[in-house]
């Protein structure tokens, strides 16, 4: 017999009944039903119940072991009686009655519960990392992760493409987020920084002839964090050799709606070749955002053109002065009170907002002092054109454009979740298309790259030399899926022509672009193919798919809100040496505490 186990604690049936069987595992949880004991026995693979009674050698130290203590178990297979049959459980028809057990190793305390999955601290949580990892729903996430890989994987393969390496230590990058950097010991004075992603190399891997790449590549930003986003991250990153923007599509839409229908549980998916195409300005008009959630119904419109003469003076001042007037309908509220209006109008306040104005309508009557100050029939002349009928009412946000679309989007998801119109059930993807290639950076007074500067303008050269900066459009792209921004993307510039001009309009030198990118223009000017890909976000995907809110609950260790491992205690102070061997000098010498857990775990090394 196995020294630990001869089955595991999901193998046993009716069909083992009389045997004697070797199991190891976790004590889940306890039962004491007066002199015998109930044990939920739990490994990787699922849970068997193991009784005890008084003829059993086994009671006394199964009595005597907290829950998580490690043990192994030999013991006879036996049926359950009908009454006790657990159908929810693989196992629930048997049971292993305890002749002995092995204690491998004993728990303490447990600093939070494994059963029951009780609401616990998050810094708990993440301090003992390993013990919530125990828990049904952590595992299970982090079993679905790894099976998403799997799954990614194979579709890339059945695509055509080859999985290839890139370098972790590489050179800083100044675009982008904050690089996390790394000193090297023998070039004093210089650094490496971790990947933010694996951009130039996969380009570099099409200039060099290999066709189609993807990586499961790990990713690095320094970034401020929030629920879907983390300083480490992994993405399937991909690219391609002779492609359009079309062929970039047609190859990921069956991958990741192939991914989502293998793993939705029987959520709805948007069919692959049927991912909408939604230019960026559209996007910005109709849902206020670059990432819509299409699960809901609202559509934002501009009704600018309504308040240019109008008895509401301070929408008129503000259209006067440049401004755009949005709103979000918030259809079927005849029922509602004032109270949901004014809640709305706080919330808009509460988040850095002017505020949120509304127009209230109940059987054709309208209501709130903008109806009252632009008039009824004026009112009713703009619901016509909405289509809104006589119980619905209307919110207004109105500003600079940037500013009434980033209120007007933020209105649309509050509206949709206040009225319970969000579609559920269902993962809907699009494409955003048609970024601008440029903005006006008012800050630094000057045309900047809005997006991606290494993406082919469209037009190429003739837009850059004969149109307004402001009106080229690039060859970008995102996938989104219920809100969320799985990935950007382009089809990429590979004309060291195009790239000194398009860099020359955002006002950098040919000098600079040969200096802050040397490895990229002179690969191209080497002879490079026509590229583009992606690269979705893996754990993004599987916060989706887990239907969780954080993706902090789909990584197995995760940094905190603040980027730090608390499990592990990084980032950590160091020692001298090491700092010397890597030519720094601190401008603050750590805290005392600090210094002295460097000097110890210097010694433990």
């Amino acid at each position: 017999m196995h020294a630990y186990r001869t089955h595991t604690c999901a193998a046993l049936s009716k069909d083992n009944v009389g045997e004697t069987v070797r199991l190891s595992g976790w004590v889940h949880r306890k039962r004491d039903h007066g002199g015998v004991l109930f044990v939920d026995l739990r490994d990787h693979y699922g849970m068997t119940q193991i009784v005890a009674d008084e003829d059993s050698p086994a009671l006394a130290l199964l009595e005597s072991l907290r829950v998580e203590s490690v043990i192994t178990i030999d013991g006879e297979v036996k049926a359950r009686n009908e009454a006790t049959v657990n159908a929810n459980l693989p196992t629930g028809e048997i049971e292993v009655f305890a002749r002995s057990v092995t204690v491998q190793s004993r728990a303490d305390e447990l600093p939070l519960p494994v059963a029951g999955e009780q609401e616990y601290p998050e810094d708990i949580r993440l301090k003992y990392r390993f013990v919530d990892l125990r828990r049904e729903t952590m595992h299970r996430n982090i079993m679905l992760r790894s099976d998403v890989i799997t799954s990614l994987r194979r579709r890339m393969v059945e695509q055509g493409f080859r999985e290839y390496q890139t370098p972790i230590l590489a050179a800083s990058s100044p675009e982008g987020a904050r690089d996390y950097l790394v000193p090297s010991r023998l070039h004093p004075g210089t650094f490496y920084a971790l990947p933010q992603a694996p951009q130039m190399f996969k380009q570099l891997l099409m200039v060099a002839g290999f066709d189609r790449y993807f990586q499961i590549a790990p990713c690095f930003r320094d970034e401020d964090l929030r629920s879907d986003r983390s300083p480490e991250f992994y993405q399937l990153d991909f690219e391609m050799s002779f492609v359009t923007q079309e062929d970039v599509f047609n190859t990921i839409e069956p991958v990741l709606a192939g991914v989502f229908e293998e793993f939705s549980g029987g959520k709805t998916v948007t069919s692959a070749g049927e991912f909408p195409r939604i230019p960026y300005a559209e996007a910005m008009l109709k849902y206020g955002s670059d990432k819509p959630d299409l699960r809901n119904p609202l559509i934002i419109s501009d009704v600018t053109s309504h308040f240019e003469k109008s008895g509401f003076g301070l929408f008129e001042k503000i259209v006067g002065s440049g401004g755009r007037v949005r709103v979000i309908p918030a259809p079927n509220t005849a029922d509602k009170s004032r109270k949901f209006f004014d809640d709305m109008n706080n919330w808009a306040r509460g988040d850095g907002f002017a505020g949120l104005g509304y127009v209230t309508r109940k059987g054709g009557e309208f209501g709130g002092p903008i109806a009252k100050n632009h008039g009824p029939d004026l009112m009713a002349d703009l619901y016509d054109e909405l289509g809104l009928g006589p119980d619905d009412g209307l919110f207004f946000a109105a500003g600079k454009e940037a500013e009434a679309a980033k209120l007007a989007g933020a209105a649309r998801t509050k509206v949709g979740e206040e009225l319970g119109l969000i579609e559920q059930g269902c993962f809907k993807f699009c494409w955003i298309v048609d970024f601008p290639m440029f903005e006006y950076d008012e800050a630094l007074g000057k045309v900047d790259f809005s997006h991606n500067p290494f993406s082919m303008p469209q037009g190429e050269m003739e837009a850059l030399e004969g149109k307004d900066p402001l009106d080229i459009l690039a060859w970008q792209y995102d996938i989104v899926c219920n809100g969320y921004e799985l990935s950007s993307g382009a089809i990429r510039n590979h004309r060291p022509d195009i790239m000194y001009k398009a860099f020359e309009i955002a006002g950098y030198s040919k000098e600079v672009v040969d200096a802050q990118f040397s490895g990229m223009i002179e690969a191209f000017k080497l002879g490079a193919p026509p590229h583009g890909g992606s690269a979705p976000g893996i754990d993004r995907i599987v916060m989706l798919l887990a239907d969780e809110p954080n993706i902090r609950e789909v990584i197995a260790f995760p940094l905190n809100q603040r980027a730090q491992d608390l499990m592990m205690g990084a980032p950590s102070a160091v020692s001298k040496q090491q700092l010397k061997d890597v030519h720094i000098k601190l401008l603050e010498e750590p805290r005392a505490a600090d210094a002295e857990k460097a000097r110890t775990d210097q010694l433990g090394d």
